[in-house]
């Protein structure tokens, strides 16, 4: 079996895969093969042991052990993290982690100025993305920041747009604005919000839905037409009031890391 661990900002996001999947790879759905998965708070002081507890608790509800694991693949913004998770690998496990980071084999090429200051996890989703859909694709990442990457036909990272996240956004807003409160992100009745908390709900969820289609209208000037792909843990909020996104992944970063673990054996 293969752990695949996105580690962010905020929150960690774990998933199960069977690593002897029958189906073929091309046309395979990132939840082909997908046991289980698990999402919990980022902790950059966590120890390698108590991860280990963490990870060996998860396991045990489809009544699997650590024991069992074959493989982990990580993409991390937390270097902490990432020190921790190779530390458990090292001390529980005959292996070591698969991690995106310079020198590892992803299959696409980076054009960016500096290749080594792209996200892990924006790389885990171009991957994925590509291996599903093709290029040129735009995929939409709903997490502690907004982001907006692009792929090519030709499968390389183009470059991307960072906005602050949806959360991080109403967090400044309550924390900057003595007479607002923090409100539930939900879908309101109307984009005329008729109470604050209204008002406040339409702002963030159909202001944050423009802000994609823009960016992904700026980025389709430069490109020409391209599929759109959402992911993140907003992504279900945001993508049915989007006209530009046409997909919603919810675990195109894990699927991206399972791919990118296929190609370092």
């Amino acid at each position: 079996m293969l752990l695949t661990i996105d580690a962010g900002n905020t929150q960690t996001v774990i998933g199960l895969y069977e690593l002897d999947d029958a189906r073929p790879a091309a046309g395979r759905r990132p939840e082909d093969g997908l046991l289980d998965h698990w999402r919990v708070a980022t902790q950059a002081d966590r120890t390698s042991d108590e991860t280990a507890v963490l990870m060996q608790g998860f396991l045990s509800f489809r009544g699997y052990s650590l024991d069992d694991v074959d493989g982990i693949a990580v993409s991390s913004g937390v270097p902490r993290v990432t020190a921790s998770l190779r530390d458990l690998a090292a001390r529980y496990l005959d292996f070591e982690p698969v991690v995106i980071e310079p020198g590892v084999r992803t299959g696409i090429s980076i054009l960016a100025e500096n290749p080594k200051e792209v996200g892990a996890d924006r790389i885990a989703n171009s991957v994925a993305a590509f291996d599903i859909y093709g290029g040129p694709t735009i995929i939409a990442d709903f997490g502690t920041a907004t982001t907006c990457d692009a792929v090519s036909a030709k499968g390389e990272y183009l470059g991307g747009a960072i906005a602050p996240g949806i959360e991080i956004s109403m967090d400044a807003l309550v924390g900057r604005a003595a007479a607002l409160r923090a409100v539930e992100l939900v879908e309101p009745k109307s984009v005329l919000g008729k109470s604050t908390v209204e008002s406040i709900q339409s702002g963030a969820v159909y202001g944050f839905a423009a802000q994609v289609d823009g960016l992904c209208d700026r980025i389709e000037a430069e490109l020409g037409e391209c599929t759109v792909v959402s992911t993140g843990g907003l992504a279900d909020l945001i993508t049915p009031l989007s006209r530009k996104i046409q997909h919603v992944e919810p675990w195109l970063t894990l699927h991206g890391l399972r791919v990118v673990f296929e190609k370092n054996p």
